[in-house]
């Protein structure tokens, strides 16, 4: 299901990281790994010298280079890449996704506790905004499990939701794993109505639908292991607790598409869930991304 699995790598813990969940991956799915660096000229001193970016360049070789030694010592084939055309790094990640026609991002993010989790921006979090491909973002000190038992998918009923849906649904059907479908209800919202009885009663119904719609899907492509949940709470810390409570390998969410100014628009329920879950997201594009 995946033929082509980009992991950029910087050298940092999370990035080899990456790099071997990434190479897990590959040979699993027997799919081509695309390694690559970015030298992000725009970063550098105005009127740094060809010496200092040649060198920065010479480093990422060897970056992507340890990487490319280890997936192939892995059985993988793997291209490399260092790119340097001046691209800030996440746009240059998007840019060589689209342009390898990648079908899978795999990337690391720092683990953060306190205020240090929402501070914003960082290339992890602007690849998922902007990525064709699926991003699959991982803590650096999070272990990973390429076998995936267990596959938690939220889901709102949003045709968001029901993209990345169909991805868990065939990522399950394709592993064996356990297929958790959760939907939680905002009682935040709720408690903002009059009438906040009847608007959780519809809101939980409504929940049960959207959960339905996915069981269905998922016993039509023989997924053997479901749970089905209908949750309370703030969205993303429910995800990120049931997924916890019940030790889940991979969560998959979806992400709006959105142009222009939305795109920068911060706080989505799966950048949150991103930024505190210690297990590992896969995000999943909207099909109309870019529309």
């Amino acid at each position: 299901m995946f033929d082509r699995i980009l992991v950029p790598s910087d050298g940092s813990d999370p990035s080899v990281a990456a790099a071997e969940a990434a190479t897990a991956l590959a040979r699993r799915f027997g799919a081509t790994l695309h390694v690559v660096h970015v030298v992000d000229t725009n970063e550098l001193p105005l009127g740094a010298d060809t010496a200092v970016v040649e060198a920065l360049v010479s480093r990422g070789e060897t970056v992507v280079d340890g990487a490319a030694d280890a997936a192939t010592a892995a059985g993988v084939d793997v291209e490399t890449a260092v790119l340097r055309d001046g691209a800030v790094a996440h746009r240059a990640i998007v840019t060589y996704a689209a342009d390898h026609d990648v079908d899978l991002v795999v990337m690391g993010t720092h683990g953060r506790t306190g205020l240090d989790r929402f501070v914003l921006g960082s290339v992890a979090e602007w690849t998922i905004r902007l990525s064709p491909a699926p991003v699959l973002a991982l803590h650096g000190e999070t272990a990973f499990d390429a076998a995936f038992a267990d596959v938690v998918v939220p889901t709102d009923g949003s045709d968001a939701a029901e993209h990345a849906a169909g991805l868990a649904v065939e990522l399950a059907a394709a592993t064996g794993a356990a297929l958790h479908v959760v939907h939680v209800v905002d009682l935040g919202v709720v408690w903002q109505d009059a009438d906040a009885g009847q608007v959780l009663d519809a809101l939980t119904e409504s929940g049960r639908e959207a959960v339905e719609r996915v069981v269905e899907r998922a016993e039509t492509a023989g997924v053997e292991g479901l749970e089905a949940s209908v949750l309370r709470g703030a969205p993303h810390r429910a995800i990120v607790d049931y997924a916890a409570d019940h030790d889940a390998d991979l969560v998959v969410m979806g992400t709006h598409g959105r142009t222009g100014l939305e795109r920068y628009l911060l706080g989505s329920v799966t950048e949150r869930v991103v930024r505190l879950s210690e297990t590992p997201v896969l995000a999943v594009p909207d099909a109309a991304a870019g529309d």
